[in-house]
This record gives C-alpha cells, structure tokens and sequence, in this order.
C-alpha cells in the first residue's frame, strides 16, 4: 500500500510542482493587492482637488458620452476624499460586425470633484506589464495563468488551475500518509503508542546543520507536517473557488440545502450577445434604497455593478470604513432583473443554511481575509511555504532519480 502512495505522491507532484510554484508566489503578493497597487499607481488613485464631489450617476453618464463605444459596468456610488473615482466599463457590440468594439482599457479614474480624468488602463492585461497593470497582471496569472480564449471558451486556465487544485486536495492526504512510520512487525502493546510517536517525531525535524540533501528532504516534509492544514484548506478553497459553477456548486446542492444566487439560476450569455438593460442605473438605484429600507438594512448604497451577460443588476450597501464587508465576504447587495426591475434576491454576509455560510467563506479563508490582517500575513507566508515545498519536492525527485539511474548501471 505504501509504495501505491509513493508513486501518488511523486506522479501528482511532479505533476503540479510548476503551477503551485507560481501561485504560490503570485498568492504571496496579490495578498497585498490594493496596497501594493496604491503605492505604484498614486497618479490613478490619489486626488488632491477640493470641493464637492460631483454626483456619481452624472460623472457616469459623462464618460459615456465622451466614449460611446463604452458602457461603464461597475461604479462605487460613495466617494471618499482623497481618493479618485474607479469605474469598469466594457466595450459595447459594433452593430456591423456583431463583435464587440476594440478595447484598449476596462478601467477609468475620475476626480469626483473635477470631473477630470486621471487615466485609463486594461485590469488583467498581459502585454506590456507596467507600474499600472502590474498587480491585475499577477492576479490574473494567479488564477487563470493568462491562458486565452480558445474556441469561444475564455475559462481555459481557470478550469486548468481547478483540476491542479483539486489534484493538490487528494495529495495532501498522500503525501501525510507517507510521513507516518512505517508498521512494524513485532511491537510490545505496551510500547506501541510512545514507540510509534519516537518513529514519527523525526518528521517534524529539521536538521538544519545536515546539509544538501537531507536538509532539502526535511524541509519538504517538516514544512508539509507543520502547515498540513492550511495546505489542505488552501488546496480545496482554490479548487471551490475555480470550479465553482461547474463542480462545487452542483456537489454542494446534491449534499445540502445551498440557497441558489440570482447567477446560479441563470446561463450567461456570449460576449458579443450581451443583455442591454431596459431599467436604468438611476431606477435601479432608487429602487433599491427603497427595498433596502424594507430589510431593515441602515447602510447607504456604496456601489453598483451590471453582469449584462446575465441582465441582473447588483446594488451593495455599505460604510466607507467596511473594506471588503465582514470577514472578507462582501457587504449586503440587492439584485434586480435589469428588464423589468424586480428584485431576484438579496445577499447578506455570514447569513443563510450552514451550506451557505460554507459557500460564503470559500473567498475570505483562502485570501486570509476571515482573520483580518493576521490572516492575510499567514496566507501570504503560505505561498511562500508553497513555492518551497514545490521547488524541494522537484529536487527530491532529481536525487532520488539519479540515485536509482546510478543503481542501474552498477548493477551486471
């Protein structure tokens, strides 16, 4: 049986040794995303104008007009002082063509007290990385690998990386059982517990003065035993997170009672076959201040956002001093069919079934965001741990495969 969870633990290692080395390093960096991205780019996100801020919906329906061929997707609807206002947009569809308008960006920065525009810049682009599309840069690369569209399929990397995650979760399990001792033949019953732990006690070691191979074989096991949890946690948040629509969520509706989303209910459209809203943003936005009123929620709007490939509007409401909601999983949202403006559903954090809840924390663990600043330091020392575990276990193999190479020749 052992040697079954050797040749396990050596194949699907080697197997995802290259994909975790670079999210495990992109993880490390991208846990700093906003701050890291703040202190490159303060000519985007910094504003130093004095006044009153213009309203949102107007400084909108400007942007639209001066790029026509653009429709803005996501806008926050509070601004705060100092800070510039950060719209998404997507190009609309060229009537002749049928194909969506060519985009040179999806992001624009306005000061919300001049109304001047600050700069554009394409989130998540591959070529050419620059101070400003440096983080999106890695934050794509983290998740998707930059693998593009293929087929009309743009999720190519992002299935890629759900089934290595997912080889990663049954790994773990094989690479722990390996750690144990091995069984032995004839024990006393009255030696075996302490015994068995002296055997195993050497795992969890590191002998630092040993050198070369020993030393690059202990820090691949002691480091996999002491962090064998967040490995594990990490691995499976990675794989729910990738394979949501199509693994996760289906197993989760088959084993418990998951409250659906207004997105789990509905197939998107193409790109090109996007959905054009009949409710306006202004509507939309009235609107839900009125029904938010109705869950007893006190919170004003902080922001809008359209999935046109799905026609639903998603109004948030929040304080500027929420960040990213509780515990990382978002702030309290309202979603509206952009046809004819019924609500779909609401959304609040850390509420619903036990499944819920579970689907809820899948972002917030595997960012570290659960656990506040203390998380995001732990998750970003463990793409550290990541990167080492696979570098040492690529060494490990090389050893141990010209060790059984020399064997061979010695042997007549």
């Amino acid at each position: 049986m052992r040697t079954i969870f050797v040749y396990l633990h050596r194949w699907v290692g080697l197997t995802i040794a290259a994909f975790l080395f670079v999210t495990g390093l992109t993880g490390a960096i991208i846990s700093w995303d906003h701050e890291l991205d703040a202190w490159l780019n303060p000519h985007l996100v910094e504003t130093q104008t004095q006044g009153t801020p213009h309203p949102v919906l107007e400084i909108i329906q400007s942007i639209e007009q001066k790029y026509p061929e653009m429709e803005v997707l996501y806008a926050p609807l509070i601004t705060e002082k100092g800070h510039a206002l950060e719209l998404f947009v997507a190009p609309k569809t060229n009537p002749e063509t049928g194909e969506l308008y060519p985009a040179h960006f999806n992001q624009i920065f306005i000061d919300p007290v001049s109304k001047k525009e600050l700069g554009t810049r394409y989130w998540g682009t591959v070529w050419p990385i620059t101070t400003e599309n440096f983080v999106s840069f890695l934050y794509v690369l983290h998740y998707s690998l930059h693998i593009p569209e293929m087929w009309g399929i743009d999720r190519w990397g992002v299935w890629l990386l759900g089934i290595i995650a997912l080889l990663w979760t049954l790994d773990c399990f094989s690479g722990f059982i390996l750690t144990l001792p091995r069984r032995q033949r004839k024990k006393p019953a009255a030696q075996s517990l302490k015994s068995w732990w002296q055997r195993w006690k050497p795992a969890w070691l590191i002998r630092w003065r040993a050198g070369g191979y020993k030393l690059n074989f202990d820090l691949h096991r002691a480091f996999s035993l002491w962090t064998w949890g967040l490995l594990f946690v990490v691995a499976f948040t990675a794989f729910s997170l990738n394979l949501y629509r199509e693994v996760f969520y289906p197993v989760m509706t088959l084993v418990s009672d998951v409250t659906p989303s207004p997105y789990d209910s509905r197939i998107p459209t193409a790109d090109n076959q996007y959905i054009t809203p009949l409710i306006s943003k202004a509507a939309i936005i009235a609107k839900a201040k009125e029904q938010a009123g109705t869950h007893g929620w006190q919170e004003p709007a902080s922001s809008i956002f359209y999935a046109r490939n799905f026609g639903i509007y998603r109004i948030e409401f929040s304080n500027p001093e929420d960040g990213h909601g509780a515990g990382g999983v978002g702030h309290k949202a309202l979603y509206f069919d952009s046809s004819d403006g019924r609500e779909l559903g609401s959304f609040e954090p850390w509420k619903g079934t036990a499944a819920d809840i579970f689907v809820q924390a899948q972002f917030p663990v595997h960012s570290g965001r659960i656990l506040g600043l203390p998380g995001r330091i732990l998750i970003s020392g463990m793409g550290l741990v990541i990167a080492m575990l696979s570098v040492t276990g690529v060494i490990i193999w090389l050893k141990k495969r010209k060790a059984r190479n020399l064997k061979k020749r010695k042997t007549p």
